[in-house]
């Protein structure tokens, strides 16, 4: 049986569930990230979006362009703006990266690898032993098998989904 968590927002207004372990998780320094957040870094984990369940409240969305240029969809509590998850271009709505910071317990998932680097602010340590690169990586290069699998068929849905 699958392990499942709940989160929600800053105000409690939004709660939702999520169940099983992540496809991948990153904890980005990108410049983009510490613009939208006003934060050092954000700390994602990537589901299929049919895991997760908005149990109470309701989410505004708000887009950005992501670093491809694309659109990326942040989902906000509609009340107090707390972002939960985004939609990235690459996987659509089909795929979200869940802002791990509004779990109940946010230590439930420790990140895969560590990105954009490059941007990272100079005051800030990185993790021992979680791999970190200056820009992006290959997640094939990482994941175990199961998470590959699981990540090339979202890819594969998301491509058949836009045409």
């Amino acid at each position: 049986m699958a392990e499942i968590r709940e989160g929600g927002c800053g105000c409690g207004h939004v709660r939702y569930r999520v169940e099983g372990e992540p496809i991948f998780t990153n904890n980005c320094h990108c410049r983009l990230c510490q613009h939208q957040t006003g934060s050092t870094s954000v700390v994602n984990a990537f589901f299929e979006s049919d895991r997760i369940a908005l149990l109470e409240g309701e989410l505004s969305e708000h887009r950005v362009d992501a670093g491809s240029g694309g659109p990326h969809i942040i989902c906000r509590c509609a009340q107090c703006g707390t972002a939960l998850w985004s939609y990235y271009p690459r996987m659509g709505r089909l795929g979200t990266g869940l802002r791990v910071g509004t779990l109940d317990d946010p230590s439930a998932f420790t990140p895969d690898a560590v990105i954009f680097t490059e941007s990272a602010m100079p005051w800030v340590a990185l993790p021992e032993g979680i791999p970190a690169f200056a820009a992006t990586y290959n997640p094939f290069e990482l994941l175990p098998p199961e998470r590959a699998e699981r990540l090339s068929a979202l890819i594969a849905r998301s491509r058949a989904a836009a045409g």
